[in-house]
């Protein structure tokens, strides 16, 4: 069974940073892409950023580049979301998610961990 479990988040004035986690569990992380979604409140779930299983291909949404960073461990079966320049429109809970070749495993969202950005 795919555990996912996201943690890191909090609140954070704008401008600031913070580092999400997400250890994974129940499959070969090494073999899967790995991508960070978030939800804002009343708003639909929508795709950060992913990275490939040897870290070595990785994209953004546009709203993100060059304020967030996504990185890995495989060791540790971790991937990691670096965030800086936080903005309040960052505001939402955070969640990662497996892909395996062209396939997100949407039947696998763990728990995420909620963002706030105050103004």
């Amino acid at each position: 069974e795919v555990q996912l479990q996201a943690s890191g988040g909090g609140l954070v004035q704008t401008g600031g940073s913070l580092r999400l986690s997400c250890a994974a569990s129940g499959f070969n992380f090494r073999l899967y892409d790995m991508g960070w979604f978030r939800q804002a409140p009343g708003k639909e779930r929508e795709f950060v950023a992913r990275i490939s299983r040897t870290g070595n291909n990785i994209g953004y949404t546009d709203s993100v580049k060059g304020r967030f960073t996504i990185s890995r461990d495989n060791a540790k079966s971790t991937v990691y979301l670096q965030m800086s320049s936080l903005k309040p429109e960052d505001t939402a809970v955070y969640y990662c998610l497996p892909k395996y070749g062209s396939a997100w495993l949407y039947d696998s969202w763990g728990q995420g961990t909620l963002v706030t950005v105050s103004s």
